[in-house]
């Protein structure tokens, strides 16, 4: 021990300064190692923010638990679209008007066909015929775009049109108003038609 002693006395100066420096080198790691607490916690509190305690564990679940629903959420959504799809392609969404005079006494194109098709081009064609005596409804089934009876002009011309706003995929029906009669003549459009 006491050549220890002899040996620190003597090189007193040297181990001041090597325990100096070990302190200068413990405080630059705490201080290091304080910034990265520092840091890891504001980390925990931005993770924990919202959530009552300071539980990372309880943080995690309650997460994974908000993740798992909004996955089930986005499934349920999911299966509502694909149903309402599926039940889209029935409904009448392809339309084609065609106003017309038949008659050469007659004004206004009061008369009309109207295409009424779905997503697969189904649906009918509905005529009206207006005379000075009265007016007539006419009705044909429409299978795949094409009329199981034999058509008018106008009556192609609507379900032509009804045809080409579902080729478009518009989804807002397509009118087209035409101002002719039977034998051909134009005919100036009523002040109460469409300006299309």
């Amino acid at each position: 021990m006491a050549q220890v002693n002899d040996v620190l006395s003597s090189n007193l100066a040297l181990v001041v300064v090597a325990l100096v420096g070990v302190c200068v080198a413990v405080i630059i790691l705490l201080s290091v190692l304080v910034s990265r607490v520092s840091v890891l916690r504001r980390r925990l509190d931005n993770l924990t923010r919202g959530v009552e305690g300071t539980d990372l564990e309880a943080v995690m679940t309650k997460h994974l638990e908000s993740v798992f629903k909004v996955a089930r959420d986005l499934d349920a959504a999911s299966g509502r679209i694909e149903d309402l799809e599926d039940s889209a392609v029935a409904h009448f969404s392809h339309l084609g008007l065609i106003r017309f005079n038949p008659f050469n006494d007659m004004g206004s194109n009061q008369s009309f066909a109207l295409a009424l098709l779905d997503g697969r081009g189904n649906g009918l064609v509905v005529s009206s015929l207006h005379s000075r005596s009265g007016t007539r409804l006419y009705a044909k089934p429409v299978t795949g775009g094409r009329a199981d009876a034999a058509l008018s002009d106008e009556e192609a011309q609507a379900i032509e049109v009804a045809l080409g706003h579902k080729k478009r995929g518009a989804s807002t029906p397509v009118v087209r108003s035409a101002a002719v009669t039977r034998a051909g003549n134009p005919v100036p459009p009523a002040a109460d038609a469409p300006r299309l």
